[in-house]
């Protein structure tokens, strides 16, 4: 099976799509991969700040939304990152030149959008980073934006 091309399933255009491809997914989880390169978004001199990890991390996670919603035939969605328990990274920055692939799973997803997600950042061979992400997608992200309470 192809797997889509990540832009076409993240709401994020141009230099602000940090994650370069979808390698796996399915109805519970997806894995993507950043390669870290001199000309990435939040590059420094050494590499990219482990801060970052945590928007990789939601980055997945809405490949992963716009993934299932492809699946149910709907358009990709804009979604909201609520917030992080427990993320840590074992190093200050993501080296340049590494290949990291961001895992993220769905542990729960209720009916009016609120999702919780277990992710992971690994560079192949060591466990760099982990947190448990939440997460929210309204039905109707105008309504939601504008007050309305349907």
């Amino acid at each position: 099976m192809t797997l889509p091309d990540i832009r076409s399933l993240i709401p994020h255009t141009g230099s602000m799509v940090l994650l370069d491809r979808v390698i796996a997914a399915d109805a519970e989880s997806l894995c993507a991969e950043v390669c870290i390169r001199s000309d990435s978004l939040f590059c420094g001199a050494r590499g990219v700040g482990a801060w970052v990890g945590l928007e990789y991390m939601a980055q997945a996670i809405a490949a992963y939304a716009g993934y299932a919603g492809r699946l149910r035939g709907e358009p990709v969605k804009l979604g909201f990152l609520l917030g992080a328990r427990r993320y840590e990274c074992n190093q200050p920055l993501f080296p340049l030149g590494s290949v990291l692939q961001v895992h993220v799973r769905r542990v729960f997803q209720n009916e009016n959008g609120l999702g919780s997600f277990e992710c992971r950042i690994d560079d192949l061979k060591t466990l760099l980073a982990t947190a448990t992400v939440t997460v929210f997608q309204p039905a109707d992200v105008e309504d939601f934006l504008q007050g309305s309470s349907k």
